[in-house]
């Protein structure tokens, strides 16, 4: 069974993660499939628009912590350039059609998308603060959402449907049923504009979004140096061991006094 299915609908491409038993999660073979799909996508001359969503009750899950933790490290993650879709090298529009959780890396697939369509029981978390990792270290939330709103879901609050339709970030709510019925009828309606009006619209747009500067990856990757890598550790065999974590903090105290900053050091 492939882990990703794709189907055509003239010029529509609906492409379906297709791990339900694991809820979609990230793991080697999902990622470089994704990138060979949205490669395949970018480069057809008779595909102008895509659907993304998830078979089952999750749209996706987020990392595969049980492969990560065989393997040791955050797992099988492709470089983003091989991966037009999470590069942003995509020039087409996607849908998301979310039809359930969607979850931490699952989530920030959400995020890429330019549209998005979801059933009323799909609910939204970035769990990474929960594991002794960034909350939101992709940054995306800051582009995507009012700054407190994108505050709490760094802190691994929980979203509703619902609030996110009310907030703007989804543009339809819908019953499961008509899931992907909406999303084909909101790309229809872009195939009905001039070629060349849609993809430079939607460039143009993805243009004014709020784009992560260089030196806030350098915090972010600075941050994740920073501190209790005894707590990643504890997180991981909490999760494996399916109980509470029991955090302890920074392994040498003085580092909360020496958090990293954007400002630039004075010479």
């Amino acid at each position: 069974m492939a882990v990703v299915e794709t189907e055509r609908h003239g010029q529509i491409f609906v492409v379906r993660m297709n791990r339900p038993e694991r809820l979609n999660a990230l793991n080697h073979e999902l990622r470089s499939m994704l990138a060979e799909i949205w490669t395949e996508f970018r480069e057809s001359s008779d595909l102008e628009v895509a659907i993304f969503t998830g078979a089952g009750r999750a749209f996706c899950a987020g990392e595969d912590m049980k492969e990560s933790l065989q393997d040791g490290a955050p797992g099988g993650r492709r470089p983003a350039k091989d991966d037009p879709f999470m590069s942003g090298a995509l020039e087409k529009p996607v849908i998301a059609a979310i039809n359930g959780y969607a979850m931490g890396g699952g989530f920030m697939l959400v995020e890429r998308t330019d549209l998005r369509v979801a059933v009323r029981e799909a609910v939204f978390e970035v769990s990474e603060a929960k594991r002794w990792l960034l909350g939101g270290y992709n940054h995306g939330h800051i582009a995507n959402l009012p700054y407190s709103v994108a505050m709490e879901m760094a802190l691994g609050f929980r979203f509703s449907a619902q609030r996110f339709y009310e907030i703007g970030f989804l543009n339809r709510l819908v019953e499961a049923d008509a899931l992907i019925p909406a999303a084909l009828e909101m790309a229809e309606h872009l195939l009905t504009l001039p070629p060349a009006s849609r993809v430079n619209t939607v460039h143009m747009m993805r243009q004014m979004r709020p784009d992560v500067a260089p030196e806030l990856q350098r915090l972010a990757g600075a941050l994740h140096e920073h501190g209790a890598k005894s707590d990643l550790m504890e997180s991981r065999a909490a999760f494996s061991e399916k109980r509470a974590p029991n955090f302890k903090g920074w392994d040498d105290p003085e580092d909360r006094y020496r958090l990293p900053s954007l400002e630039t050091p004075k010479t």
